[in-house]
Formats: C-alpha cells, structure tokens, sequence
C-alpha cells in the first residue's frame, strides 16, 4: 500500500511540475516523500542475545514501533511479535544478562516518567493476545526510573533509580527480573545522582553534586561514603568501569589547570594515585569512549570523535578485526551494536553521511559477515547529499566547527539556506546521516549544522566559553556561521532560515529576536522563551543540576544574574520580531513547559504579529510518534518553501493531513499563562489562635498512599508568633518552625529540620538570607523579594483561619520555596461558604483557594467558622513532584 502511495506521489508530482519549482530544480534529485524520512522505519535497532541464540529487534506493528524476536540464524518474516504497543513506540530495549529477558522502559505520552519493564522472548503469546505477557517491574506512577546496571555476574538482577519516596532523587533498588520483587539499598539523602558497580555486580563508587556544582566520587561500603576523587563545576570528571582486579577504577576526566580535553585515567583507590592512560593522540578533541572486551574485561580500544569518529586498539586481535570490517564496508563508520558473551558472534552496523545504516551479522571466528537489514530501505541512498566538516571564525575570533550539507546536482550558489542549531546545549553534532538535513537538502536547501560554544566534545575551554552566554556569544557563533556562508557565495542572504529543538529553538528565538534582519524564516521546536520560568520550572529529579545551570546560564536569585537571564530572554524581545515564526510544541514536555511557547505566542499574536503554532497532546519533548513527525514536517516545510522558495510535498496521507488539522492550534485561542501579580502587602488585622492542632495527613503519589499525623502549635513571644509543626515519618522526625509578624502576619524566620536536612532563613523587605545544611555541608544562599512572604510552612494554615476570620476576597503574596531558593507568588481567594462532613457532624465552613506559580499549585482550605481553627485543606503540589495531600483535623 505504502509503495503503491509513493508510485502516485512521484506521478502526481510530475503532473504538477513539482520537480521545476525553480531554474535549478531540473538538477535536483527528485523529490523524496517525507515519509522516507520520517516516517517507522522497517527494522532497527537490533541486538544479539548473550548466548547468541536469539536476534531481538524494532519494527512496526499497527503503525507503532515495538519490539520482535527470531532466532539468529531465521529470517526476519520469522520473527514473533513480543509488544502491543499501538500509540507511542518502544524507545529501545537490551536483553538480561542470562538471554532469559528483554527489557524496556516507556513513558505516558512523553512525560518522561519512565517504568521497566520485563518480556521473555520464549513465552508464548497470552490467550487472546498477540504478544506474551510483560510485566512491569517499576508500575510506579508519576516516577522517573533510572536503570543503573545490569550486572553480568547476577544475571537475575538490576539495579534501578526511583524517586517514589522524593521526586528530587533517586533511591537505589535492586530489583529480581523475575519476580519483580525490588529491595532498597540505599535511601539518597546524601545527593548521589548516579553509581559504578565492579565487575561482581555490587555497587562501590557513587557520584554526587555538591551545593557548588563540584562532583565527587565517593566509595561506597557498608553504607557509608568517602570521597575518592572531585573535579571543580568547570570540569569534568565520571567512572567510566571497574578495572579486572577491582581495585582500580576508569575515569573520564580533565581535572587539572594544565588540563584541557577529557582523558582517560585510572584511579588506584586503595592508594587515591591517579594514572593517565590516555589522551587524544592529535591533542584536538575529547575522549569520547573507551571500549572494554566482555570476556576479558581488557581494555582493548578508545574512541575520538573530531570531524569523524577516530578509533585506537591496543589489542592486536581487536585491530586486526577492525581493519577487516573496514576493508569489506569502506567509506563507512564501523560499530559494535552487540555482542555475545564469548564474543564470537556480533552485530556490526555500518553507517556515513548518506547511509542510515546497515547491520551485518558477523562471525568473528570463521571472519564471515553476513547482511541482515538496512535501514529505511526504501530511501534512494544515490539521491542522498553529502555532509561536510568545515571551520569559520565567530566574533571574538573563535573557530567553530559545524556541519554543511549542499543539496545534490545544483551549484553551491546563492542557495537558501537552513541552520539548524543543535539542542543541549551542551551537546554536539557529528557527522553521519541526518535525516533532517537530508530531507531540508532534498527540498533544495544548504544545511548549516554549528557546534557553537558550549558544545561537549571540544575540550573544557570551548564548553565553558558558552557559560552565560546564551543569546550572546553563543549565538555570535551561529550568526558568524551564516555570515561565512553569505561570503563564501553559499548562500543566499535573502533567503536564510533557521530551525532547532530544545536549545535549538531557544537558539532560533533569539536569532529571530537579536538578529531580526538575518532570517527569512524560523521554526522553533520546544525551546524556551523565558529562561527565568525555564529554570523555575525544571523537572524536581534535576534539582542536582540546579547550581550548574545557575554557573551555565546564569543565576536568578541574584540581580545581576536576573538581569542577564530577562536580557537572554527572546519574550522580552518580541517587539524586535519581524521574521516570520512557526512554533512547535509537546503538551506534555517535562522540561520545556507548554507554557514556554504559548506567552511567546501569545505575545506576538497580540502585537498583531501572524505566528503559527503546533501543539501536540501526546508529546513532550520533541515528537516521538510517526504520525506527528510527518504532520510537522508537512507543515514545516510548505512554511518554509513559502518564505525561502525551496520546493515541497503538496499531498500527504489522510491520516496525516488529519492528525495535522488537530494539532494546529488556532492562536486567537491561545491563553497567556497566568502570572499571579502580587501587590501591596495585604493589611490584616486579626491575631492567630494559640493552641495545639493536631491533624491527620495522607500524602498520595506515583499510585501510592501514606498517611500520618502531624501537631501544630501556636504561641505567642514578644512581637511574634510562633508556629511549629511536628511530623513523625518512617525515616525520621521533622520539625519546621516560622516566625510571624503580630503586626501583618508575614514571616520573620523560618527553620527545618529533617535528618542530614536543614534550613535557616531570615525574611528581610527585599530578600531572604539563610542556610541550606545537608549531609554536612553548610551553604549560604540568598533569594531576592520583590513582596511580602505570607502564610509560609507551617504557618500557612494559621495564616489562612486569619485572612477567613478577616473578610475580604482575595489575597496576593509570595511563599518562600528555600529548597529550590525561589519565591513563589500566590493568590488566596475566598470562594465562599460550605457545609462539610466532619466526624459525625456537618460543619459550616468558609471555603479558600491558594493557587500559586502559574497554577501548579493549587490548595482548597476549609475553615471552621464556629471555631476559627483549619478544619480541612486538600491539593496538589508540583513542585513537590506532583503529589496529592489531604489534611484533616483530629478531634
């Protein structure tokens, strides 16, 4: 059927004088439909079982990407389906170390909360079903896993992240394959943001973030920690694996002043002596991986990605091997998708600039190598552009390195051109094939592809040449690519666009809004607008993160750090925006919230400025399903033919055309988040109760319920109140103490205590002062206040019984957030009066909403009006990752 589409496509599109779009068109390729780009691809991703018995493999079913299996040595019609999954495809997946289990993790339409999962290939399908059963080793709502290890010397465990119990952090589990049983190791209150397990499978060096942004290598035995190595917020430092003795461990690191690209070292942690092994022979780029063989654990090779991948074995045997692949598939990057555990047996997949990929089956023994699939078949690899490495000077001088893709069969003359910055931003291109590229190449255009400053790969100094420069340097270094390209002839500077993802699309804002005379057009895909309600709203499992991102991009807790970030900001800009724009967004984008494109959207639709917008409800960040690619893609490039004058696609697929009518949002529609205003400290004149309140507490989250008791007490001292609660959790007690002005309420002091956590703060006019103490280590913060801080902590309940008891209709003031050193505005509303069920009485109540930040937290109080006590509160808290918490008074 689909190839019967494409042989009408390519009639119809000579019918209609597709191909003549332009003078020099009649020399470009034919036009390739985008579904050969992105649309499932026929099989990828395949991986040997350990005992090489097995091939497990991608490919679709029901137009969704899962997961099938055939013997190694079957063809692949034989292959059994082993998922079901009809709307959102299978990520990827590995097999157990015993070739007993596949594994694979999923997510909810692109939140990113991902569970395990569990299938053994050998079972027959359930009754009924097409698949056998798989079992969800996590089931866990609202949890991101991380999976850790899969140790090969326990092949019946792995070892997991969860952060059920603090949606900051992740515990340490490991968790039965078979059973799905999960035991907790160790619960993380000490910052550990990831582990390195020996060669037997137990986990013996932790990694954390301090307060500073520094990391620590820490020894982990009998659950205690002792720091083995560190490197500073500006370097970088990570084990890599466990040397064969145990004793030693491999780093990645370029710690050290004298020290610039990432080397590989060996750490002795019986004696803390550190060892070079090696550095990049050419003394140009990082270290990119070190390969280790899984039958002698040797290191036997080291991998350098500069212009191309360059690659170094240190066992004769692994050369020799090498050598041989790369005689029989020249002009192609060789790599070791997976092995057996004897080694014997090997999928080596062969890709470049213009091949996706092919997969061979290689015997290493009998040296014979045989095809098993390439993928995306059906793409003509003779109509396909080369991709080449080339270097510029940006502003300052700085030589860039990026990427240029010139469309086949034309002149590179006056073309228009594509930049297409990559996202991260600390990340990289390479080279190989891109389908984007390949696709922007067919349609007729230049694709600049920059590693701007602030990518990985470059060394320590290019990465930290980005810090705080977002809109500023690191965008010099795209603007001085298209600047090269104009003068080299290349391209046309009247027909230039820019398109990116993530950073990307901040990238393509900010092009749009400090250099609004450079581009034609600009597709921004989930990049942010605001870099303030970007760092506000990070995923609760990136706190660690927190600080680096303050060193990378800049800190708003201070004012010339807000400065900086609200002068980066492309939204505080968009009067400067005459290109046209098109944004494109995920509803469910865990790290770049859907707001981040409605206020931009928003704003230039109000100054009268046309912007088209889509928004898909089953996405985040990026779009993941076929469908979706191919409706933005439909969309993206009749956009951009429209203002650069590249050619384009006209018809697509039913299904296509439709799911693109659903996700183009009609921007007159389009709300602008709400922002809660606070305004002048709000003038209350009644006093707290004093007492002792003892309340019920049932906190749900990730599927799960706990409850507890809590007491609040309410006493007077001088010009103050002072309230405290108390509450007894499984893993300790805690106490958290505010102080409150008698005169208006707002809060003097505030101070918790919860185990190797404590804080101390001090609310001053314009700021708060304090300290953040946690495993040992004591740091200073302040936070900036532009209003009063009111019904904060435990004072929030006592707070709102006062403003009820009061009168009036709606309250605005700031709560403190210490954890992540914000200030958070918020609303309280009276809503009006309730009768409620308490115990075996009906209680007249007058109701009150606390919404605050931009409506993820949201709070529904009921106070006794008979008693002027808080009778009952329930809501949801986002930034305490989502969680559900019911309060009710005891009698």
């Amino acid at each position: 059927m689909k190839t019967q589409r494409l042989l009408v496509f390519l009639l119809s599109a000579v019918i209609a004088g597709l191909f003549l779009a332009s003078s020099g068109a009649a020399k470009l390729p034919p036009l390739l439909d985008r579904e050969l780009f992105f649309g499932n691809a026929e099989i990828l991703g395949a991986k040997i079982s350990p005992d090489g018995k097995f091939i497990a493999f991608l490919k679709p079913w029901n137009d969704t990407r899962n997961i099938w299996v055939k013997g190694t040595f079957e063809p692949f019609s034989a292959a059994r389906l082993l998922t079901a999954e009809t709307k959102r495809p299978i990520p990827g997946f590995f097999w157990s170390q015993d070739s007993r289990f596949i594994l694979f993790v999923k997510d909810n339409d692109g939140d990113e909360n991902y569970n395990v999962w569990a299938v053994n290939p050998q079972d027959p399908p359930e009754e009924g079903k097409p698949t056998p059963k798989a079992r969800n080793l996590t089931d866990l709502k609202g949890v991101r896993a991380r999976i850790y290890s899969v140790p090969k010397k326990q092949p019946d465990i792995i070892w997991v992240g969860l952060n059920d119990r603090d949606p900051s952090w992740h515990d340490l589990y490991r968790v039965h394959i078979a059973t799905g049983e999960k035991e907790l190791v160790y619960k993380n209150t000490d910052r550990i943001v990831g582990w390195e397990f020996d060669l037997e499978g137990q986990p013996r060096l932790a990694s954390r973030i301090l307060e500073n942004g520094d990391t620590e290598i820490l020894a982990f035995d009998s659950g205690q920690f002792k720091k083995v190595y560190g490197c500073s917020v500006l370097e970088t430092c990570g084990t890599l694996r466990f040397s064969k003795d145990g004793n030693k461990v491999y780093l990645l690191t370029n710690r050290g002043e004298n020290v610039n690209f990432i080397q590989l070292s060996l750490l002795d942690l019986t004696t803390g002596q550190e060892e070079k092994v090696e550095s990049d022979p050419l003394g140009r780029v990082d270290l990119e991986d070190a390969i280790f063989s899984e039958r002698t654990d040797e290191l036997v090779g080291t991998v350098y990605l500069e212009d191309k991948p360059r690659v170094y074995f240190r066992d004769p045997s692994w050369a020799e091997m090498y050598a041989y692949l790369q005689k029989k598939l020249p002009g192609k990057v060789v790599n070791i998708s997976s092995m057996t555990r004897d080694e014997k047996l090997m999928l080596i997949t062969a890709t470049s600039d213009t091949e996706p990929g092919e997969t061979y089956l290689f015997d290493r023994e009998r040296k014979k190598l045989t095809f098993q699939y390439r993928i995306r078949e059906r793409l003509p690899r003779k109509y396909l552009a080369s991709v080449q490495p080339i270097r510029y000077r940006s502003s300052d001088g700085l030589e860039i390195p990026a990427y240029l893709t010139l469309p086949k069969g034309i002149p590179a003359k006056n073309l228009p051109l594509v930049v297409v910055p990559h996202g991260g931003p600390w990340a990289r291109d390479f080279w190989g094939y891109s389908g984007m590229a390949q696709f922007l190449a067919n349609r007729g255009y230049a694709v600049l592809q920059p590693n701007f400053r602030g990518s990985t790969g470059y060394g320590k100094a290019f990465l930290n040449a980005g810090n705080k420069q977002w809109g500023e340097k690191m965008q010099d270094d795209i603007t001085w690519g298209v600047k090269y390209l104009v003068e080299k002839g290349i391209a046309d500077p009247k027909r230039v666009g820019i398109m990116g993802g993530s950073y990307g699309g901040y990238a393509t804002l900010a092009g749009v809004t400090f250099t609004p005379d450079l581009y034609a057009a600009a597709v921004d895909i989930v990049g942010p607008s605001n870099l303030i309600t970007l760092l506000e709203s990070i995923p609760p499992y990136w706190e660690a993160m927190r600080v680096i991102f303050h060193v990378r991009m800049g800190d708003p807790s201070t004012p010339e750090g807000k400065a900086q970030l609200e002068r980066q900001s492309p939204l505080n800009h968009v009067d400067k925006i005459k290109t046209p724009l098109m944004v494109v967004q995920g509803a469910n984008d865990p790290r770049v919230k859907k707001s981040e494109s409605d206020q931009i959207v928003v704003a230039l639709r109000d100054k009268g400025f046309a912007v088209e917008y889509l928004l898909a409800d089953d996405e985040g960040h990026g779009f993941a399903r076929p469908v979706n690619q191919m409706a933005m893609f439909a969309a993206v490039e009749k956009f951009l033919a429209k203002h650069l004058g590249g050619r384009y696609q006209a018809d697509m697929p039913p299904d296509v055309a439709k799911r693109l009518a659903e996700i183009t949002v009609d921007v007159s529609k389009v709300e602008k988040p709400k922002k809660i205003q606070v305004q002048a400290k709000p003038a209350v004149h009644v006093a707290l109760l004093p007492g002792t309140f003892r309340y019920s507490l049932r906190v749900e989250a990730q599927g799960q319920s706990q409850s507890f008791e809590s007491a609040i007490s309410v006493q007077e001292k001088d010009n103050a109140w002072v309230v405290t609660e108390t509450l007894k959790l499984p893993q300790g007690e805690v106490s958290d103490t505010a102080e409150v002005s008698k005169a208006d309420l707002t809060l003097l002091r505030r101070s918790v205590n919860q185990g190797p956590l404590s804080l101390t703060a001090h609310f001053e006019k314009e700021k708060i002062t304090g300290t953040m103490t946690m495993a040992g280590q004591s740091k200073p913060f302040e936070i900036a206040l532009s209003g009063p801080v009111m019904a904060d902590g435990p004072a929030t309940g006592p707070t709102l019984v006062a403003l009820a008891q009061q009168g009036g209709e709606s309250w605005t003031f700031f709560r403190a957030d210490l954890l992540r050193q914000q200030a958070q505005p918020c609303q309280v509303t009276i809503l009006g009066e309730e009768t409620v069920a308490w115990e075996s009485s009906s209680v007249p109540t007058t109701k009150l909403e606390m919404v605050c930040g931009e409506g993820e937290d949201r709070f529904t109080f009921w106070v006794d009006r008979s008693r002027n006590v808080l009778l009952k509160s329930s809501g949801q808290s986002a930034r305490m990752g989502g969680v559900t918490i019911h309060r009710t008074l005891l009698p």
